[in-house]
């Protein structure tokens, strides 16, 4: 019972992680099956089955928000299935001394990307057009067999690389890729049936993932909205990278104080992943503070241009053009009158010209013209 009830805490972390980051699912629970004595193969035979249910789950609701892009999911779900059927197979035909140093290797590899990736700022490339076969093709058959064979890795593989194209809005790229995981999860079943058979699944092992990771659906989606995504990714890249050091190391015949240097090195690396990542958070959040500041700031100086137009318009019909007169280079309209011809203008009504100096000038002059020609 004990047993269980750590299984399904392992299937409540790695959902909040995957809900959170939008991958890592199979990476964090395979990692920690590991960790906890299970086999290779049986971990991530157990993965996928449990998958095929929190996939499901996952995928209604983005389709229900409109997340998922069926074009891309048509063109990736069945290279990726492909994929992890031939990498289940492969993983269930080597033994298991052979598939722990292979998995692990995965693993290790996968949790250093997500240190290198979240230490830095997250940038997404603005491109034109759409994406085309040729390239989600072969991605959905490297991520489907990395997937299989390492226990995880559909997600980390598949939704930084439909990221960096920058041709599919983030939300769109995490609902596909998560949607078409589904049928991954499902081909990389079958393999695993076929390979192992029914002995291969831990049939109590994925209902304690399995009910573990529907739990933390709605947990997760509350977390990500408290918990920054960078932060939490570079927390999670060095847990895989330490635990699946362990076995690396051993696999290596590494023994002595080398272990504990090689640790010492990975515990400083994190510790620096971590401090870049909280860096480039700070940076993003002070950036986007002063791009809200600056909107905020756009109504109020909107509006006084607004309020000073009435004083504009009274200048603008007191000028001597419109009242009929020679204007005269140098002369201008006092502000103060025509702030008064302004207010005493009622609506509909021509403003009256403003008796400026400018004004009287023009008056005398055409007196003077009139008695010369009489």
């Amino acid at each position: 019972m004990r047993k269980l009830l750590v299984l399904a805490l392992v299937g409540l972390a790695a959902q909040l992680v995957d809900g959170s980051l939008g991958m890592a699912y199979g990476l964090t629970s395979s990692t920690l099956l590991l960790f906890a004595g299970v086999a290779p193969a049986a971990a991530s035979a157990s993965v996928h089955l449990a998958e095929i249910g929190t996939t499901l789950a996952a995928g209604v609701s983005h389709w229900r928000f409109g997340n998922v892009d069926w074009r891309v999911v048509g063109r990736i779900a069945l290279p990726g299935a492909i994929g992890a059927f031939a990498g289940a197979t492969f993983l269930s035909s080597i033994s298991t001394e052979a598939a722990a140093p292979w998995m692990a290797a995965i693993l290790f590899t996968l949790g250093a990307y997500l240190l290198v990736r979240f230490s830095r700022p997250l940038r997404a490339a603005r491109a034109a057009g759409r994406l085309r076969s040729r390239f989600l093709a072969p991605l959905g058959l490297v991520a489907g067999f990395v997937d299989a064979t390492g226990g995880g890795g559909w997600g980390p593989v598949a939704t930084p690389a439909l990221l960096v194209s920058g041709r599919m809005e983030p939300r769109k790229v995490i609902g596909s890729v998560d949607t078409s995981e589904f049928v991954v999860a499902g081909a990389a079943s079958v393999g695993f049936l076929i390979g192992l058979g029914t002995e291969g699944f831990l049939l109590p092992t994925v209902a304690a993932l399995l009910v573990g990771g529907l739990i933390a659906a709605p947990i997760a989606a509350w977390l990500v909205r408290i918990v920054p995504a960078q932060l939490l990714g570079a927390v999670i890249g060095g847990v895989i990278v330490l635990t699946n050091a362990r076995t690396l190391l051993s696999a290596g015949g590494v023994t002595g104080s080398a272990p504990v240097v090689v640790y010492a090195l990975l515990g400083v690396a994190w510790m620096v992943a971590v401090g870049l990542a909280v860096r480039a958070l700070r940076r993003t959040r002070r950036a986007r503070a002063t791009v809200e500041a600056a909107l905020a700031s756009a109504p109020s100086a909107e509006a006084a241009t607004v309020s000073a137009s009435p004083v504009e318009a009274a200048t603008v019909s007191a000028s001597p053009v419109e009242a009929g007169e020679p204007a005269q280079p140098g002369k201008s309209v006092e502000p103060a009158e025509a702030a008064k011809s302004a207010e005493a203008t009622k609506p509909g009504q021509v403003p009256e010209p403003v008796a400026t100096a400018e004004t009287t000038e023009a008056a005398e002059s055409r007196k003077l013209a009139a008695a010369v020609e009489g």
